[in-house]
């Protein structure tokens, strides 16, 4: 199974068409063998939700800013001996969270960055940032200051649930 992730796309039907039409394109080559979408949240219409539905078979969970009815605050699925979970925003007690709802991964955004993290309670945390209003992580002493860039991610569980994971920088 290979996912393709992303988040906070935040597309009204305001937004810059040609944007809009990049935007897809872009997902398009980065998705293209994709079995699943998973959009965690504040994708905003209704609309660019069809949009990415036509590149491959789409899963999306309510943000704090989307106008779509009918959306879960949080969804589960499996894949392979991996229960996944989607969430916007991530909920205050993670651990109890993540065994309540005995998760290996979870997905989320609301943050705007990228992040691949294992926790000391064995869930691995994935968000995919943002594609359209990227922020850049925090900066750290010794390194260069950060760039926002966009960004979404891929995760593949092949047929020996072995997991691999990838953040994927999109052109501008």
């Amino acid at each position: 199974m290979r996912l393709g992730i992303l988040s906070d796309t935040h597309i009204t039907n305001n937004y810059d068409k040609d944007k809009v039409t990049t935007l897809i394109n872009q997902l398009k080559l980065v998705f293209k063998d994709v079995d699943e979408i998973v959009h965690a949240g504040d994708i905003c219409e209704e609309f660019f939700l069809n949009e990415i539905e036509d590149i491959a078979r789409t899963r999306c969970v309510r943000g704090n800013l989307d106008n779509i009815q009918d959306l879960e605050i949080f969804t589960k699925f499996s894949v392979g001996r991996y229960n996944i979970g989607v969430i916007h925003v991530l909920p205050d007690n993670l651990e109890e969270f993540t065994k309540k709802h005995s998760l290996q991964i979870l997905i989320f955004g609301h943050t705007h960055q990228p992040l691949i993290k294992g926790t000391n309670f064995k869930v691995l945390l994935l968000n995919p940032g943002s594609p359209t209003k990227p922020k850049a992580p925090i900066e750290r002493p010794g390194f260069k200051k950060p760039v926002a860039r966009p960004t979404v991610i891929t995760l593949n569980i092949d047929e020996n649930d072995i997991l691999s994971t990838f953040i994927i920088t999109l052109k501008n």
